[in-house]
């Protein structure tokens, strides 16, 4: 069956591919760059076929997934990863995350006023059941926004207490007015915080 496209659709195709060729060279070679990466974690982390096979058990010293731990740390210049098919959204990944590294008596900030919705529950703010950070003796406290931006000084003071154990930055704006924040923003709120309180 022909096609039937008229001529001058088919020159303005030609036409838009050429006005962004310099875009698809840009994404071509970020895309190069990203596999270069990779390629170079599975060899520098010595990638065989073992680590591909199945396991039977619990899975305790699953090879393939600690490798796996390790490929991702490395891609994304982290201290560890962990990778799991079982994190079904973010929430769960990041309320996992929080878990993990708070106990009873730390204290959590946020650094950017509310979070999402979501882990409002997790944290204890709203209540969702038992079994949030707040049941847990978890504190909570955030940092409100000012003139719609990051309050830095207003962070620094929140993090100087020695009890905060973790600060939550989320870089999306969620269902916020406030403008989704840029990796050099979050950048400069980590210098903030760190220098307030570098444990």
């Amino acid at each position: 069956m022909a096609l039937h496209i008229s001529k001058q659709v088919r020159q303005l195709g030609e036409q838009a591919q050429a006005e962004l060729r310099e875009q698809f060279a840009r994404i071509d070679a970020i895309a190069q760059e990203n596999t270069q990466r990779v390629l170079e974690a599975f060899q520098d982390h010595r990638v065989a076929d073992a680590y591909f096979a199945g396991t039977t058990g619990y899975g305790y010293d699953d090879l393939g997934r600690d490798k796996l731990d390790e490929i991702y740390a490395q891609i994304f210049g982290t201290e560890a990863a962990l990778v799991r098919i079982q994190f079904v959204n973010g929430t769960h990944a990041i309320a996992s995350a929080l878990y993990g590294c708070l106990k009873a008596g730390d204290v959590l900030v946020s650094a950017v006023g509310a979070p999402y919705d979501t882990m409002l529950g997790v944290i204890g703010v709203v209540d969702k059941g038992h079994g949030s950070l707040k049941d847990y003796g978890v504190e909570y406290r955030q940092v409100e926004l000012l003139d719609n931006k990051p309050d830095l000084e207003g962070m620094a003071k929140a993090a100087a207490d020695p009890r905060v154990k973790a600060v939550l930055i989320q870089r999306s704006k969620g269902y916020a007015t406030r403008a989704s924040l840029s990796v050099a923003e979050i950048g400069e709120m980590c210098k903030v915080i760190k220098a307030a309180n570098p444990n």
